[in-house]
């Protein structure tokens, strides 16, 4: 259905803005300027929540054990 695709893109550009660093607020603001669609600030925070099963997955990652830095001036 065409709601539900809408959502999934809206959800998704969400999840997006909230891993670049976006506040909660300014991901509502932008959401309702482009799309028209009201999000509050808490429910975007709800839909971003989806982010921290893969959040604590990275912090648990396994690291090598030789780490390679490249440093340019």
């Amino acid at each position: 259905p065409d709601y539900k695709q809408h959502f999934n893109v809206l959800e998704s550009m969400i999840i997006k803005l909230y891993s670049k660093g976006v506040t909660t607020r300014e991901i509502a603001d932008l959401i309702e300027k482009m799309y028209g669609s009201h999000y509050s600030p808490a429910q975007v925070s709800n839909i971003s929540k989806q982010m921290i099963p893969k959040v604590e997955a990275y912090h648990q990652r396994k690291l090598s054990d030789k780490f390679f830095c490249v440093y340019l001036d």
